[in-house]
């Protein structure tokens, strides 16, 4: 069954420190006064903090579907968008220290087609271990992801020519659903969350789900936004092409232990079969021939790719400590943890 969801009307999210409130209280005033940069010396502000990427996070989103009640004219508004570099620059400076960096592509490709044969980490965890309540958790966090699963690299078609664009718009037909709405990734993973009794509508969960998912959804946005980043946005989307059908294989037996809705079974075993075939369009198609006719732009797939893998690492340990530790991964905001269709 295809849940049916209205147009995103989502309100402001519940700011988590100085910067979110500061940029949670300019949008809730009109567009074109003045803004003031309320950014601390840079070195003190926490580049994987809730408060700066949950700020990066309502700015970017200004880009995707807005909040309800907020005036469209913040989406291009000088001043916010100022204060949106401060804050991206930051980020990207603690992920440049924090990756290896450098142009060795193949080593790169190499690492990421080597599945170990007793696999450690989240999906293995969910494949063997976990409880439903892990996995209702885990479909928590992979919703602010998933509501715009293939939207950033629609901003990268523009920016690529040749034999690179054709290919990545054709895995990018595939995420859109080959033309039918209701095959859609998002829409599949609206019914996902559905299947397994939550609340199918758009970022519904944002004000629970903590930074580790946040930074991933922000790097991605950061990337698609800015042209000079499109390097780096290849790479990263190649990285979840060709590591995406292990992991949702793992997924799928996760789901058949656990006695899921099919719903919840039909969106993992879409990504098996579809990324499998992505795998090498993004390889040979994409990146082959961006490099071909641009190789300056190595070292950004690489960091692309090598970021990609930190943030997702850097995800899995939280939500892994966590339940481990017998708590939630998700924010405590008065409410519980997730319930129902909360």
């Amino acid at each position: 069954m295809t849940v049916t969801i209205g147009a995103p009307k989502q309100d402001l999210p519940r700011p988590r420190g100085e910067l979110s409130e500061a940029v949670v209280k300019l949008l809730g005033s009109r567009s074109g006064g003045s803004v003031p940069v309320p950014v601390p010396v840079p070195g003190s502000v926490d580049p994987y903090g809730e408060d700066l990427h949950l700020a990066l996070h309502t700015c970017y989103e200004l880009h995707y579907h807005g909040f309800a009640a907020v005036d469209a004219g913040w989406e291009w508004d000088p001043g916010l968008l100022g204060l949106r570099a401060a804050l991206e620059q930051r980020f990207l400076r603690a992920l440049r220290e924090d990756v290896p960096g450098g142009d060795d592509l193949d080593a790169e490709l190499e690492r990421l087609l080597v599945t170990p044969a007793d696999p450690e980490g989240l999906s293995r965890f969910l494949r063997d271990e976990s409880e439903w309540w892990q996995m209702r958790e885990y479909f928590v966090h992979r919703s602010i992801y998933h509501h715009k699963e293939a939207d950033p690299y629609a901003w990268v078609i523009p920016r690529l020519r040749g034999q690179a664009k054709a290919s990545l718009v054709a895995v990018e037909f595939d995420e859109f659903g080959g033309g039918r709405g209701e095959r859609v990734h998002a829409q599949l993973y609206a019914d996902l969350l559905a299947g397994a009794g939550l609340n199918p509508d758009y970022l519904h969960y944002l004000d629970v789900v903590p930074a580790p998912m946040l930074a991933l959804m922000n790097m991605m946005s950061l990337f698609g936004l800015h042209r000079s980043w499109r390097g780096a946005l290849v790479g990263h989307f190649a990285t979840v092409e060709i590591t995406s059908p292990p992991g949702a294989r793992r997924l799928v037996e996760a789901l058949e232990r656990l006695a899921a809705d099919p719903a919840c079974l039909l969106f993992y075993r879409e990504h098996v079969e579809a990324d499998a075939v992505h795998e090498q369009v993004m390889r040979t198609g994409v990146i082959g021939d961006l490099l071909r006719r641009e190789p300056e732009l190595t070292e950004s797939v690489v960091f692309g790719i090598q970021v990609t893998n930190l943030l997702e690492d850097r995800f899995a340990d939280h939500v892994l400590d966590a339940w481990r530790a017998g708590r939630s991964s998700l924010r405590e905001t008065g409410s519980g943890t997730v319930s129902g269709g909360d």
